[in-house]
């Protein structure tokens, strides 16, 4: 039987290697929208960096969502890892929640 990621490894000239597609790479990409939200890390679109708030809230209520409805159903690095991701964030979240009240 042939490897199905074989295909996925082989790329023409000019194209870009993605990583595997997997639970964990899902979780890192929105953590990483979270920090961008959260004015943590420079929106690669713009290059700079800005709060919102209300993306940062959604983005982190929906990895929370993922980790209710998976619950029993991940692999202990996968639940450490959405874990840990939520934790973080959530720390991130309200430090700038009061940073942005208290301006």
């Amino acid at each position: 039987m042939p490897d199905t990621n074989e295909k996925d490894k082989k790329t023409e000239k000019g194209s870009t290697i993605l990583p595997k597609t997997d639970f964990s790479m899902l979780v890192l990409s929105l953590n990483s929208s979270a920090l961008v939200y959260l004015g943590a890390e420079n929106d690669p679109a713009t290059g700079s960096r800005s709060v919102n708030i209300n993306l940062a809230k959604q983005t982190i209520d929906i990895l929370a969502m993922l980790a209710e409805k998976t619950k029993g159903n991940l692999e202990k690095d996968e639940e450490r890892l959405l874990t840990n991701v939520l934790y973080e964030l959530r720390l991130l979240y309200v430090k700038e929640k009061k940073e942005s009240k208290s301006s």
